[in-house]
């Protein structure tokens, strides 16, 4: 017997991106102000960014920027390295951001469960976990994205085939 396929507004897939992480910085009390404004500065636009503090307290972020770009914010980022007390600035070239979104998915509590349960079903381990009220997403290899949207088309009715954004966006 097949599974009930849930309903969302769609699913929006964003390839040829590259994962950074800004690893236990303890100066931070407005560090990712800092980081976003440094990018922002040289025109670098975060698609995803994730803030979650350690068992030390220290502050661990997750951004996601164009691959066109990772070169020049790991630039950016070491010349903030130092003020931001930064262990370790590390990143993953070759990304894939997957989005589902709305309507309204802060009323359908189990739309982030499925998702993450159906990745992993097919061995895929998101990188970075982003929600809003309308939307999910999450981070994985750009080499597991075609299984990914294979899985979630499969376990969710998509009124249309995953939207990709162009790789130079």
């Amino acid at each position: 017997m097949a599974q009930e396929k849930l309903k969302v507004g769609g699913l929006m897939q964003s390839d040829g991106r590259s994962m950074l992480r800004v690893l236990s910085a303890f100066n931070l009390m407005d560090g990712p102000g800092v980081i976003m404004a440094a990018l922002a500065a040289q025109g670098i636009n975060v698609e995803l960014l994730v803030s979650a503090l350690d068992q030390e307290d220290a502050i661990n972020l997750s951004l996601v920027v164009a691959g066109k770009d990772l070169e020049h914010a790991l630039v950016v980022l070491e010349g903030v390295k130092q003020d931001l007390e930064a262990r370790a600035i590390t990143y993953l070239p070759d990304v894939t951001v997957l989005t589902l979104f709305g309507p309204h998915l802060r009323e359908k509590p189990r739309i982030p469960g499925v998702m993450f349960t159906t990745l992993a079903s097919v061995g895929i381990c998101p990188q970075a976990i982003s929600t809003s009220i309308s939307s999910v997403s999450c981070v994985v290899p750009g080499l597991q994205a075609a299984l990914a949207v294979e899985a979630l088309s499969e376990r969710f009715e998509l009124p249309y085939k995953a939207q990709q954004r162009p790789k130079n966006w």
